[in-house]
């Protein structure tokens, strides 16, 4: 898999991911163990693209 199918891959993911926290955040409300880790591994997933695009020189 090429770096930008990767890249676009891990975008969706995180979109993906974001409507489920705020889904369940509704939900739930922002405290609830389960919205808490769905925020985790959002940042988790913020944190991978970050060290992916942070690498990259700015041309």
């Amino acid at each position: 898999m090429s770096t930008i199918n990767c890249l676009n891959s891990l975008l969706k993911n995180i979109e993906s991911k974001q409507k489920d926290m705020y889904f369940k955040a509704n939900q739930f409300g922002f405290t609830h163990p389960v919205v808490v880790a769905c925020s985790k591994e959002l940042d988790d997933l913020l944190n991978c693209y970050q060290g992916i695009v942070g690498t990259r020189k700015i041309s």
